[in-house]
């Protein structure tokens, strides 16, 4: 059978995910796009009582890692992710990795982060590209070069480094829109702590290809995120059974956190039916 069909949404709520799914994954919260509704510290504590076991955000960087530090021992919540400095956000920049003429950026950037890693007890760091031509070679000189720089400047901490595909409807330039290249640069990069973000919201949209990509990928994969498709919503609206997915996860062997990276249709916890049966019952 076609995957995209095998995967396909019988059409009705998101609360209405395949009823015989085990109850493995974990899941964490994303805390930039969740519980929008209250102050991002707040979000926190939000998170923990729907039963969520982690948090993940993009960038912390315009609260003191102290605060975010506190939040998390308060709310009880695990640290799943965070990203490192994109550049400047807000006037168009996507990361600065893949960016030749930004180096220096991108090493202030990891000196950025450093107290942060520290102070929260970071596992995972997401590495954004930027937006730049895949094919550019000086691109890819620059990418491969930050992206061992990067590796090297936090192995010694025990924080793994993750690059993420991302689809070019949703961020049009960016450089890494590729799982298969994706894949090949974590394998040429040849650090252990290197490793894929498997994002299935733009793995379908990019390529399709959900489980068996899953299966293929699984030992490069370093963390995994969920959202609908198309609309990026909660999971089980969209055109995709994610409960298969997360099926799949067990069947393989997945002990991560499933990052929740959509943006709520609604108020946040009016859409968390989908999570009624992976909810942590504390």
């Amino acid at each position: 059978m076609d995957e995209r069909r095998a995967l396909g949404h019988d059409g009705g709520a998101p609360d209405r995910l395949l009823a015989d799914t085990s109850p493995m994954p974990r899941f964490a919260a994303n805390l930039t796009l969740m519980f929008t509704e209250r102050p991002f510290l707040d979000r926190f504590a939000a998170a923990a009582e729907a039963g969520f076991e982690a948090a993940e955000f993009l960038f912390p960087y315009d609260v003191a890692p102290e605060a975010v530090a506190e939040a998390l021992r308060a709310s009880g919540l695990t640290l799943a992710l965070f990203n490192l400095p994109p550049g400047d956000w807000t006037a168009g920049d996507r990361g600065l990795a893949a960016l030749p003429d930004r180096t220096a950026e991108f090493r202030a950037s990891l000196a950025q982060a450093a107290p942060y890693v520290e102070t929260l007890g970071a596992k995972r760091l997401h590495m954004m590209a930027g937006l730049a031509p895949a094919d550019d070679p000086a691109a890819r000189r620059a990418y491969d070069d930050a992206l061992a720089r990067a590796a090297d400047a936090f192995g010694p901490m025990g924080v793994d480094i993750l690059i993420e595909p991302i689809n070019g409807r949703d961020m049009p330039g960016y450089f890494l829109n590729d799982f298969d290249r994706a894949a090949e640069i974590v394998t040429r990069c040849g650090r252990p702590n290197v490793r894929l973000q498997y994002d299935v919201y733009h793995r379908q949209i990019l390529h399709g290809d959900v489980l068996t990509s899953l299966e293929r990928l699984m030992p490069l994969i370093g963390h995994v995120q969920i959202a609908s498709v198309p609309a990026r919503a909660e999971p089980g609206s969209g055109e995709l059974n994610d409960a298969l997915a997360f099926a799949a996860l067990d069947r393989l062997g997945y002990d991560g956190f499933v990052g929740c990276e959509y943006r709520p249709a609604g108020r946040t916890e009016d859409g968390l039916g989908w999570f009624a049966p992976w909810r942590d019952p504390r």
